[in-house]
């Protein structure tokens, strides 16, 4: 018997600053890497938030998938390769005086063959928020039906609490490649990996990497995630 392949799919993960800075940039960026998903942090969220974010999916050449204001921002898009069978939001306790957030999901279905649960979150700045929040997101991985594609602006690097819930049982693309000295924030002194993409670990990593070159710098404040995976097929 022939060994499934697997299926292929690239999926970049971004913090896009709530596209306050070189929104050309931005939209050429994700063009040029021709994702199949994009797990956006910091989405509209706000007035007209359905139209901007179509318009944004647009100017990636993409669909909207998921979230937008329900989540607080985060906003799965994908290319018409990927089919979305369904979605849903989730949002955080609030905590007094601190921002609203919370987290997108959908169940895809690529290439009419592998399909897969694709999650973006993103977590508070405040250290005492951020633990209950990545558990609430957790449950929610963990009751996934289909593999799944998680990544989140953590605001807190490898050694934290909350990367440690959100990271168990998954993989780390970046260190299943080796990578994971490169840094995710900021553009203008890259210091922190705080953005992350973990895997079921039925999905392959073929490739990750942090896009860093001037078009990035422009377009946010935080650098692209590009993470190739091969996930399994029908069998």
């Amino acid at each position: 018997m022939t060994q499934n392949p697997g299926v292929p799919l690239r999926v970049v993960s971004y913090n896009i600053h709530s596209q306050r800075d070189d929104t050309a940039a931005l939209a050429t960026v994700v063009r040029d890497v021709r994702p199949d998903v994009v797990i956006v942090q910091e989405g509209p969220r706000r007035f007209r938030w359905r139209q901007k974010s179509a318009a944004l999916a647009e100017s990636f050449g993409l669909v909207v998938a998921a979230g937008g204001l329900p989540a607080l921002g985060n906003l799965l898009l994908t290319s018409l390769r990927v089919r979305v069978v369904a979605e849903r939001c989730q949002r955080f306790p609030l905590t007094p005086g601190r921002h609203l957030r919370g987290a997108a999901y959908a169940e895809c279905v690529v290439a009419g063959a592998a399909r897969f649960t694709v999650a973006g979150s993103h977590l508070s700045t405040d250290p005492a928020e951020r633990p209950g929040q990545a558990a609430l997101f957790k449950r929610e991985l963990d009751a996934a039906a289909t593999p799944v594609i998680a990544a989140a602006d953590l605001n807190e690097g490898p050694d934290g609490p909350a990367w440690a819930t959100v990271a168990r049982g998954l993989t780390d693309a970046a260190v299943a490649m080796d990578r994971a000295d490169r840094l995710t924030y900021s553009c203008a002194d890259p210091r922190r990996r705080i953005d992350a993409l973990f895997v079921d670990p039925r999905v392959t990593v073929v490739d990750y990497d942090v896009v860093d070159t001037p078009q990035t710098r422009r377009a946010s404040d935080h650098f692209p995630v590009l993470v190739d995976l091969l996930l399994p097929g029908a069998d």
